[in-house]
């Protein structure tokens, strides 16, 4: 399996009706794209203060690599990530992507 952790920096002017909006459609992802176990959202809850500025975040279980991959090239995906993509400060920049294997 793979835990596909996806942090984010988004713009001060996403409301919260639109980061949840936005987290939404990651959700529905799940009913459209095959091999995807999970989806979990929220903010960065840690005490540390080591966030580095991403304090949203969601994170993807896949039942193995290959559902990661045909995700990541899926056209529903795509659509999504380009909001994302224009939701965060900075564009990719505002993006951190980090998978485990589990």
């Amino acid at each position: 399996m793979i835990l596909h952790c996806v942090f984010l920096r988004l713009k001060t002017a996403v409301t919260s009706d639109e980061k949840q909006a936005l987290f939404d459609a990651i959700v529905a992802l799940k009913q459209v794209i095959p091999g995807i176990l999970d989806i979990k959202y929220g903010p960065n809850v840690s005490p540390e203060g080591l966030h580095g500025g991403f304090v949203d975040g969601f994170a993807v279980t896949f039942e193995s690599e290959e559902a990661r991959d045909a995700y990541l090239v899926h056209p529903d995906h795509v659509t999504v990530g380009e909001r994302i993509v224009s939701s965060t400060d900075g564009g990719l920049a505002g993006i951190l992507v980090f998978d485990l294997n589990i």
